[in-house]
């Protein structure tokens, strides 16, 4: 009995281990914002490693598009807390976190080079890269949540909608459309009879306790900044509520924490948009602008104060809403409002080519060339997506010196 227990310990902490390392090297590769990130996940979880069915895994980033917080960041904490139970949540959070919380971190310390990189060669070939990318996501998850014409419709409205209403009320109204459509114009659509489980280790009782302790902070945190005279307190409840009130990503946190640190006087507005260049230069998640914001306020112990607080409503909405929304997906009529909201996803994604990753990449006939080729390395000839990133960097870099060394 013992050594089957030591076994079993043995096997977590080799899980745990495993979902560090693979999310270590996405948390330095995946370039691109959140959209290329779930694309990048994708062809590591769901093609690669098979860790998640495609419908689980369309089902997990449907449910972080509802939350508020970092969609990406979050699809990989509910990765890991499926892999590896708590454990694995916070193995992954930290490896994809940790590069460009560092890096960024190194810069508020005065490191230059990193901010002067913001408009350089490579960091273009990287958005290329980033357009690849999900495009090869879009094209898959079409084929498998929109492969009909009803679904496939559904796909370009919601995409239409994203585009037309730039905001996160534009994103979360397309994917309560699709769930309406899904309902009353998705039943008896033909659902797969093998259910495409989320592995979980989390009980109802500890989700409902995870999803009061979000309010309760919510709801506290601003009552104890307004009698406690210890800045710290301040902090946390500013990048808290940051974190727990941002819908439609990254660059959406970016105006909020604008908001709490630049009229406080905590960080001049200089400092906040050189920063901001900065974090469009790193790979991970762009909450982690939160430590580049701590470390400007009062050095590394304050930057990992506010990395951790901006976090941490994801930490408790993930795992308070997965095991409420496992049950939920497993209904009948559930599954008829998921396949119009996987349809919805799949436009917002669709629409999320074009704008803002699109937009950012695509700037000239060289770049759409070096698009294009990238999505030939992808898709026909399976290059991973790490190298496909590389190769685009030195490309672009390359192609920026080449009028130099010609006669």
């Amino acid at each position: 009995m013992e050594t089957e227990t030591q076994a079993v310990k043995a096997s977590q902490k080799s899980s745990v281990a495993e979902v560090f390392l693979v999310f270590l090297r996405l948390g330095l590769t995946s370039f691109g914002g959140p959209v290329a990130h779930l694309g990048y996940f994708r062809e590591e979880f769901v093609v690669r490693r098979k860790w998640l069915e495609e419908r689980a895994y369309a089902d997990l980033v449907a449910l972080c598009q509802f939350l508020p917080g970092p969609a990406s960041s979050q699809v990989g904490m509910a990765i890991g807390l499926s892999r590896a139970g708590y454990a694995g949540a916070l193995a992954a959070w930290t490896a994809f976190t940790l590069p460009s919380a560092i890096a960024l971190v190194l810069f508020a310390f005065g490191v230059a080079a990193i901010g002067d990189a913001a408009g350089s060669a490579w960091l273009q070939g990287l958005k290329i890269a980033a357009v690849a990318v999900v495009a090869q996501a879009v094209l898959g998850m079409m084929r498998q949540l929109a492969p009909d014409k009803e679904r496939a419709t559904l796909a370009v409205v919601a995409a239409i909608i994203a585009l037309a209403v730039p905001t996160a009320i534009g994103q979360v109204g397309a994917i309560v459309l699709g769930g309406i459509i899904g309902l009353t114009l998705l039943r008896g659509a033909s659902v797969p009879a093998d259910h495409a489980a989320i592995p979980l280790k989390v009980g109802r009782i500890t989700g409902a306790i995870f999803l009061i302790l979000f309010f309760l902070l919510l709801i506290g945190l601003p009552i104890l900044a307004s009698d406690a005279a210890d800045r710290s307190i301040d902090l946390v409840d500013s990048f808290y509520r940051s974190g727990a009130l941002v819908f439609g990503g990254g660059h959406v946190v970016l105006p909020l924490l604008q908001a709490e640190v630049v009229p406080a006087g905590w960080v001049t507005n200089d400092q906040f948009l050189a920063g901001y260049g900065a974090a469009q230069a790193v790979p991970g998640p762009l909450f982690t602008f939160a430590a580049y914001l701590g470390a400007v306020i009062g050095g590394w112990q304050i930057a990992a104060l506010c990395l951790a607080a901006v976090f941490l409503p994801s930490f408790l909405l993930v795992i308070g809403a997965l095991p409420f929304w496992e049950e939920l997906r497993r209904r009948a009529w559930a599954q008829s409002a998921l396949g119009g909201v996987n349809a919805a996803v799949v436009g917002l994604l669709l629409a999320a080519i074009y704008n803002p990753v699109w937009t950012a990449g695509i700037k000239s006939p060289q770049d759409f060339a070096l698009g294009m080729a990238a999505f030939l390395a992808l898709f026909m000839w399976k290059v991973t997506p790490w190298l496909v990133v590389v190769l685009c960097a030195l490309a672009a870099g390359g192609l920026a010196y080449l009028p130099a060394l010609l006669p």
